[in-house]
């Protein structure tokens, strides 16, 4: 009887054991897609902010030459 249970404990141990490492793997595998994602998203924000570096240029050039302008009259 003692040794039915130590037989069923190893098999729950065992299976647990292969639970965790599959667990460890699957995730192993999924950062690199939060990776590229990772990457694609910081791609679109340096381009956001090239795009706010030039709307700012723009509107301070324009202010500064309609500054001027009403200056001139």
């Amino acid at each position: 009887m003692n040794s039915n249970l130590v037989f069923v404990v190893c098999i729950v141990a065992i299976v647990m054991c292969a639970k965790v490492i599959q667990t460890y793997i699957k995730r192993g595998h999924s950062k690199p897609e939060v990776d590229t994602e990772l990457e694609d998203t910081l791609a679109k924000v340096d381009v956001l902010e090239e795009r706010i570096r030039v709307l700012e240029r723009i509107v301070t050039e324009n202010r500064f030459d309609l500054k001027q302008e009403i200056d001139d009259l």
